[in-house]
């Protein structure tokens, strides 16, 4: 189309309404066959006066051996999150002794490509160091909670611009989880990681991270975890909602809820870690150690999305963007769990081996109807 007035925003509303055309004639004729393989789009761009948006990259993607996240990491986000690289486990084998290297390369990957960094995670039950959690001594567990945060924190003070400091500490209905943390050093080991998390980086946002507590009994918990931190004249500066949900089954009404009961503690929001499952599931959250036994009904899309849930998942994101729009003042932070479809967590948990679809872009890297719906949801 070629535009011959000089009026600008004449101009400038023609081009928008033909972007908004082409969007909506590719949601609406798409198969599971049909793919557009370029865009000129990028998710950055689109909400860049809106909030930072942001993918979990991992070790191989640091490496550079992921073609297909070589290029859609810089071009669509802005911020990214260690999927695996900065946990405890990764970090350290043995008392004492740490291995920064691949933490360093994601730092220096982040620099290079002009990504903000959200560290994850420093306190989590799951993927502890064996040794650490063979501790029975509680001043020695205390030992190792206290050099952990001081260590890793304190190393990339001024190189990461927020931290989840404690990740997944409570259960469903809200209360506490019996970790080793909590076992060993009791309820106010949450607040202590907190304080300790400040002391060696002043200057980075702090979080607490889980998923479900955009529920209304985990979300009460949560609340209460907060609210005990601040009183505790500890600094909390904000609360990761992960966004682990299924296709057609997103709690819309739970999720704007806990924004607003969440910003009202004078924090931040964060959407963390967001993918949406399509494939059968008999349980909801990301409790890592829950598994799932393969059956004839397990892995129903092989080869393909079938195009009436390949709409459903667009429709669901193209919602969850209006959501976080509305709300734009609270929200920091939406980070999708994952570049692609085939890098997913969730094409081998709960079951391993199944072929999954929960992100924006295909394994191909090209973007799904759920990217233009994103896309679509800023300029409706």
């Amino acid at each position: 189309m070629v535009f011959n007035s000089t009026n600008k925003a004449t101009q400038s509303f023609m081009q928008r309404l033909c972007s908004l055309l082409i969007i909506a004639v590719f949601i609406s004729g798409c198969t599971g066959t049909r793919q557009i393989r370029s865009t000129t789009v990028s998710l950055k761009g689109t909400y860049k006066n809106d909030f930072l948006i942001g993918t979990a990259i991992s070790r191989q993607q640091v490496a550079g051996k992921d073609p297909v996240a070589v290029k859609l990491i810089p071009r669509q986000f802005n911020t990214v999150t260690p999927e695996n690289i900065m946990k405890a486990e990764e970090l350290t084998s043995s008392w004492g002794k740490y291995d920064f290297s691949w933490a360093d390369k994601f730092i220096d990957y982040a620099r290079v490509n002009h990504l903000q960094v959200n560290g994850h995670t420093l306190i989590w039950h799951s993927q502890m160091p064996a040794y650490a959690r063979h501790i029975q001594d509680v001043d020695s567990f205390r030992a190792f909670f206290t050099a952990h945060i001081r260590k890793v924190a304190g190393r990339y003070n001024g190189r990461v611009r927020s931290w989840d400091v404690v990740n997944e500490a409570l259960n469903e209905d809200g209360t506490l989880r019996r970790t080793p943390f909590l076992n060993k050093l009791g309820g106010n080991y949450i607040a202590d990681a907190f304080k300790l998390a400040n002391e060696v980086a002043p200057n980075t946002d702090l979080y607490y991270n889980d998923y479900n507590n955009e529920r209304p009994e985990k979300r009460a918990g949560c609340i209460a975890v907060i609210k005990k931190i601040q009183q505790a004249g500890v600094r909390i500066d904000g609360v990761g909602i992960q966004g682990h949900w299924h296709v057609g089954k997103v709690p819309f009404s739970d999720i704007e809820e806990s924004i607003l009961q969440y910003a009202a503690l004078g924090i931040k929001v964060a959407i963390t870690e967001l993918d949406i499952e399509v494939l059968p599931r008999n349980f909801t959250g990301a409790e890592v150690s829950q598994r799932m036994k393969m059956d004839a009904n397990s892995n129903p899309y092989v080869n393909s999305l079938p195009d009436t849930v390949q709409r459903q998942i667009a429709d669901d994101y193209g919602k969850l963007f209006k959501i976080f729009l509305k709300h734009k003042d609270k929200i920091s932070r939406v980070t999708f769990w994952g570049v692609h479809d085939g890098q997913s967590w969730l094409n081998d948990w709960p079951i391993p081996g199944r072929t999954n679809y929960p992100l924006l872009f295909d394994r191909n890297g090209n973007p799904k109807p759920a990217f233009y719906s994103v896309i679509a949801a800023k300029n409706k």
